[in-house]
């Protein structure tokens, strides 16, 4: 399948992750840095997920997700090790109209997270279509290492 390359305004909007651990906490960071609403949905969070919701940066829903919580989310994301709940997060996402990324699950993806690397304004999204992440994560790795902060200026 191809993908179309996009970046996404999520300033202000609700967006959705099920899951507390460190993938989902990954996911919130990034969502976070877009400016997005962000509800985390699951029972248990790591300690930077809590501290989070201590102080508001998220909502979280203490509890397994429920059919009903994407409801006014643009986005949703999921990880979780169950593949029951990424269905069913599936189902209501595409009942909603909601876009899902599933990690791990490309079945159940409507879009993929890049590999990024950002230098300012300057941001550069590496991706292979869900096919190889390892590929992508090590070209971003390799971006990274070269190009300096100097690329954060250029764009100013």
């Amino acid at each position: 399948m191809g993908y179309y390359p996009v970046s996404l305004e999520l300033s202000r909007r609700c967006c959705v992750v099920v899951g507390g651990g460190a993938v989902a906490e990954r996911r919130v960071e990034g969502l976070l840095r877009a400016g997005a609403d962000v509800t985390v949905v699951s029972p248990e969070l790591t300690s930077v997920l809590v501290g989070m919701a201590g102080v508001g940066r998220i909502r979280h829903a203490a509890r397994r997700y429920r059919c009903g919580d994407l409801e006014g989310a643009v986005i949703a994301l999921t990880a979780v090790d169950d593949p029951g709940v990424t269905a069913a997060v599936a189902a209501e996402a595409r009942e909603r109209g909601v876009w899902l990324n599933a990690a791990d699950d490309a079945a159940h993806c409507d879009f993929m997270l890049p590999a990024v690397v950002r230098r300012g304004v300057l941001t550069i999204a590496v991706g292979s279509g869900g096919s190889s992440p390892a590929l992508a994560r090590a070209l971003r790795e390799h971006l990274d290492a070269i190009l300096g902060a100097e690329w954060a200026s250029l764009g100013a």
